[in-house]
């Protein structure tokens, strides 16, 4: 009884560590409209950090599932969290085609957005006492593409120190690919773009150097196709990346953080997921001189 009521107290007092004010990234920029970076910090926690990019096909946000939800799990655990309201092109792109002829929201915008996070994020370390080497970024979805991409593109100092793409999008060009994805990240004047499709299909571009990946999917995926996440582990496993690839049977898609959506079985991601954050943890506090 006693330690149910200790779990209950502590439950309670990590929840009392609330969000901080959301954070305009771009403060201070000519003409970048408002971007909200939403912190979730833990108190006493572990040091490492994660950016949390929600999907929804480069048009929207799942910010309950996929946001908001995995931040608090991440900051229950010890692990501050960080939630991205990057750049979408918004309901109204998806409903009609007006960017056929306004640029509307389209890449780069929330790559654009990633990189500043993790700038943000790492400038401000020691306010919200992490650590700048142990920032990692975790997406899901359209997210999952969005956080994979950070890992590929950006410089050495600028990129996750790791990454967690759960059911990602990961082909622009390939027959798998998810045309709305493709949709919202392209904008309907690029779509058939082949030059870009290609330089934003993941699979094509793994550095040898890269960051740590987890990588997650279900076979019963309804939404996007399981190949993305087998062409990117592939792809992976070819430049030698340390990466685990949790492939579960059943699960579906975008069950996030939902105790509803999804299966027992690929709920098992969460554990699988902070146990392998906790070895990088430790390889790299073992690694430091």
């Amino acid at each position: 009884m006693r330690e149910k009521a200790l779990t209950l107290l502590t439950a309670m007092l990590l929840s009392a560590v609330s969000a901080l004010a959301q954070e305009n990234i771009w403060a201070g920029v000519k003409d970048k409209p408002r971007v909200e970076l939403t912190p979730y910090l833990a108190a006493g926690g572990s040091g490492q950090s994660v950016i949390v990019c929600p999907g929804g096909s480069y048009f929207w946000h799942d910010t309950e599932t996929e946001g908001t939800g995995v931040a608090r799990w991440l900051q229950a655990h010890g692990i501050s969290a960080f939630v991205l309201r990057y750049r979408t092109a918004m309901v109204p792109a998806f409903v009609t085609h007006f960017r056929l002829l306004f640029r509307g929201r389209r890449y780069p915008d929330a790559q654009d957005d990633l990189t500043q996070a993790l700038r943000h994020v790492r400038r401000n370390a020691s306010r919200y006492g992490i650590d700048p080497k142990q920032v990692g970024a975790m997406g899901f979805s359209a997210g999952g593409h969005l956080v994979m991409w950070a890992a590929e593109n950006l410089n050495s100092s600028e990129r996750p120190s790791f990454v967690v793409s759960a059911y990602p999008v990961v082909s622009m060009e390939a027959p798998c690919t998810h045309r709305r994805s493709r949709r919202g990240l392209l904008g309907d004047s690029r779509t058939g773009n082949s030059a870009l499709r290609h330089q934003l299909s993941l699979e094509h571009h793994v550095p040898a150097d890269c960051v740590p990946v987890l990588l997650v999917c279900c076979d019963d995926d309804p939404v996007v196709d399981p190949k993305n996440s087998l062409l990117l582990d592939s792809a992976l496993t070819v430049q030698k990346v340390p990466h685990r690839f949790l492939h579960y049977a059943t699960g579906g898609h975008g069950f996030g953080m939902s105790d509803e959506k999804g299966t027992a079985e690929s709920r098992q991601w969460r554990e699988e997921c902070l146990e392998w954050m906790k070895a990088l943890k430790q390889k790299e506090k073992n690694n430091r001189p």
